[in-house]
This record gives C-alpha cells, structure tokens and sequence, in this order.
C-alpha cells in the first residue's frame, strides 16, 4: 500500500431489490487531495459512500484505512466516525429543533456530564473562525438553508477527520459561501486531510479537486488526473456517450409558434415572506427567470404566485379575468403548477411510492373522496415514468429510495399530469446530474413549444440563458431590473445585480 494513501475500496458490491446499485468498484483517496466523485444520479456515488460510512452495509469488497493491510468493518456511522471519517450529505440530516451548538456536538460526548455553557462557547468559536453567519444558542430551524450547510460542514471539520465526504455541499450556497468552503478545503488539504468532493457543478470540480472518479449505472467508468481530463471527456464519460445536446438548447428556445396570450398577470404581488409588491406578467409559450445571489427573493417571489406563503397584496389575472389566489389549490385550479426548492421538504412525501407521489396533485384536483382506481394510477404511473425515464425498481418502490435527480423527475411528472397552463420550476435540476439536467432542460423547451408558460429559477447562470428568453433580475426581494433576447449575458446580468445597467 502506498503511504499517501488514506483510503482504499476494493470490489465493492451493494444490491437493492431489483437494483444492481455498485457492482465491483474500486475508489482510492490520497492524503492532502481532493478527490471528486462524479456520474448521473443513479450511478452509485451516494451508494458508495453510504458504503462507506455505514449507513448501508455493502455485500461484499474490502475498504482499508492509513495504508493497512488489514480491511476494516465499518457497520456504523459511529465505527465511521471513530475511523476519522466525517460526512456532510446533500440532504442536510441536523435536527431543526435543536440549537446550532446541540446540532454540532449531538452524539459526540456523554450527556450526563457535557458543559453546555462550554459547548456553546466552542461552537460560538468555530462558527466565527469560519465566518458562519449563525450563533451557537439560536434554534438551527431559524437559520437559511444556506446556513444550516455551513453549520454541517463545520460539524464535520471539528471532528478532526482524517476523510471528509462533502455530497454536494454547495447546493444551497452562494458565490461568497462556496469560496469560503474552498478556503476551508484547501486549508484542510495542506493538513493532509483526505476529500471525497461529490457534485454536479463541473468549474466548481476544475476549480478544487485533484483527480475524478467517475461511476455509470453502479460501475467505475475509470479514475483521472483533473489535468488530463477535459470538461467535455468529462461529460462523456459520466454519461456514456458524446454529448452535444447542451450547446444546441438555446439554438431550440423561443419556436412557440401560436398566438401571443398573457397566461397569468400580477399587479403589486406581495407575501408575507417579505416579498416587496410587484408586477409580473408572462405570455404563452415564454420561458421566463427570476435570476439573483441566494436572499434576492426569486424563491419567495414565485411561492407568492403560487401561493405557497401567504400572499399581502395584489391583484392576479389569469387568461384575463381577475382571480383570487388566496393558497395552493387555488393556483393549482387555475392551471398553475409549482415544483418547489426544497425537494426533500415541499417536494416529496418520502414515505408513499413513486406512484403516490406522481398523482398527488391529480388527487388534490379531483379530490380525496374520488381517489383514482388503482388500474388507473398504475397506468398513468408507467406512462410517466417512461415519459421521464425515471430509473426505479418499480411504482411502488418509496420514494425516499430513489436518487435526488429521480425524485425531481417525480415531481416534474406530478405537476405535468395536472396539463398546466403555467409551470414554476424553482430549482428543478439542483444536486442532479448532468444528463438529467439537460432531460429537464430539454422538457422545459418542449413544454414552451406546447404552448405552457414556464417561469424557470435557478443558481446556475449559464443554465438559466440557456432556457430563457426573459430574466426578471431581482436584489434584496425587490426586482432591479429585466434582460431579454440580445441583452441576455452573465456580464449583463452581474451588471444588473451591481446597479448598473
């Protein structure tokens, strides 16, 4: 074994029922490297760090540790942890209900003798050396979801790991907070700390990261000196095939070819989340964006055209006629659909089955006292998950089974069901990969095309002018100004958030 080497996986082996998840793969971490972990969702990464940390235990294969020959048993995440192998995963796992300082320390000490006061005082300590912008003593349920990623992270670096898995640890950061966590990982690097780097954000892998391991489909595609491996090889290998598809989406924008129509139309929308008043209106056909930095109100904006907070003021015409959208059901009768942000928390009920969750919205139209018969629900599932190509055992498998790019998929198919007139997709393809992002991307085109008015958020620029052919820009929850057809640049929209034109 080599010296510098801090972990080693041999042949590793997991099934599920119906579902080959790793099937022989080989992963080796150095010391003082950061090591990205990259494929489609589906391919096996989060699989091979359960595997890892004992949240699954793997069917057979050999993981070692500092270079020794003899295999260790990780059945835990406590043999994990006391391996020197900390986890922040993509779905944050902290308890809102606890304070920062319980959430940071929670399973690491005996509880008849901790010193709270001290406790408070060290976290209060890491927090202000990582510039978190949170205090030990406040309820973590209270802090953006931004924050409450930054307070897993810091739980994970205090634990004076020799490996540190971060799965997509960036998904709720901003330009600002990533370059925060890269100062902290390079810090962590020179102290010979090992990182396995899970994400989908291809610069911010080219930026960090040392090597690439690459899965497809639960197998190793192969491992990579970042400098030998161009982004587009990159793409290819994740996906199995040359890709193209991305540079040919905004040749394919903006061909709806029907007659121009207002869909929906709001005059000084407001909502109790802080959302200051404001006019929207969007045609038939259009892709239309709210872009911003994280806090700008995009997010609180279209949940005050659904009506997923509670709205303050304002007057909304649909097709023309002025309605009253007062909660949800009201949007949604309207012909309005809204995949939300937080897919774990407002998108998926984990414990039903991907076919509970694909007619849900269908449900609430019909209503509960007319459930779909079961033959019915069956058949419209496999059109759906054929349609979206979700890759699940089967309809009735839970939810919460799938990957985060299948569960989005779900979601997608839930509201296209409905036939909406009007589609809101807040961050559809956050934490997903590649190849299903440019599915989304694609569908969203199609929808347009269709004649469905799509309002589409999300933290990548280049995915937004790749979709879009109108930008609502946005600063401090009120909108600064709006870019469309030649206008439509990053510089221009950097320039727009800046306060300039």
């Amino acid at each position: 074994m080599e010296n510098n080497v801090v972990l080693t996986m041999r042949g590793i082996f997991k099934e599920f029922p119906g579902v080959k998840a790793l099937q022989n793969v080989d992963f080796t971490l150095r010391k003082g490297e950061v090591h990205a972990l990259m494929g489609e969702n589906g391919a096996g990464k989060s699989t091979l760090v359960k595997c890892l940390t004992g949240v699954y235990e793997k069917d057979s294969g050999e993981i070692r540790i500092d270079g020794k020959d003899e295999p260790v048993s990780i059945r835990s995440p406590q043999d994990a942890q006391n391996l020197g192998i900390s986890t922040v995963y993509q779905e944050i796992t902290l308890c809102p209900n606890l304070t920062v300082a319980e959430n940071m320390f929670i399973g690491r000490g005996n509880y008849k003798f901790i010193n709270w006061r001290a406790q408070e005082k060290k976290a209060d300590e890491i927090l202000q050396r990582l510039n978190i912008p949170a205090k030990a003593s406040q309820q973590l349920g209270t802090c953006s979801l931004a924050v409450q990623q930054m307070v897993a992270i810091a739980r994970a670096v205090d634990m004076e790991c020799k490996v540190l898995i971060l799965d997509e640890p960036t998904s709720s950061l901003d330009e600002r907070e990533v370059e925060l966590l890269f100062k902290l990982m390079r810090d962590l690097k020179s102290r010979g700390v090992g990182i396995i780097f899970i994400t989908h954000f291809l610069d911010q892998v080219y930026e960090i990261c040392d090597r690439i391991t690459v899965l497809r489909n639960g197998e190793l595609v192969g491992e990579y000196e970042i400098k030998d491996m161009p982004q587009v090889e990159l793409v290819s290998a994740m996906l199995g095939k040359a890709i193209d598809d991305i540079s040919r989406l905004r040749e394919e924008r903006g061909k709806y070819s029907g007659k121009v129509e207002i869909v929906y139309e709001a005059e000084g929308l407001s909502s109790i989340e802080g959302v200051k008043p404001f006019d929207f209106a969007i045609n038939k056909g259009e892709v239309n964006g709210f872009t911003g930095l994280l806090g700008s109100g995009r997010s609180e904006s279209v949940r005050a055209i659904f009506a997923a907070d509670r709205v303050t003021g304002g007057k909304v015409k649909v097709n023309g006629k002025e309605v009253k959208i007062a909660k949800p059901k009201d949007a949604m009768e309207c012909g309005i659909g809204y995949l939300p942000e937080d897919r774990k928390g407002d998108g998926i009920i984990q414990d039903l089955s991907v076919r509970d969750n694909l007619i849900l919205a269908q449900q609430v139209l019909k209503g509960f006292w007319h459930p779909f018969k079961k033959a019915e629900a069956e058949k419209i599932a496999d059109e759906y998950i054929k349609l979206l190509q979700v890759k699940t055992a089967s309809q009735e498998t839970p939810i919460k089974s799938l990957s985060g790019g299948n569960q989005q998929k779900v979601i997608l198919a839930r509201w296209l069901l409905t036939h909406p007139q009007y589609l809101i997709l807040d961050e559809p393809t956050r934490g997903i990969d590649v190849g299903t992002k440019t599915e989304i991307q694609k569908q969203v085109l199609k929808l347009s095309k269709e004649g469905v008015a799509v309002t589409f958020i999300s933290s990548e620029i280049q995915e937004m002018l790749n979709v879009c052919t109108r930008l609502v820009v946005m600063k401090d929850r009120n909108i600064v100004g709006e870019l469309k057809d030649e206008q439509l640049t990053q510089s221009n929209i950097m320039k727009t958030i800046a306060g300039g034109k």
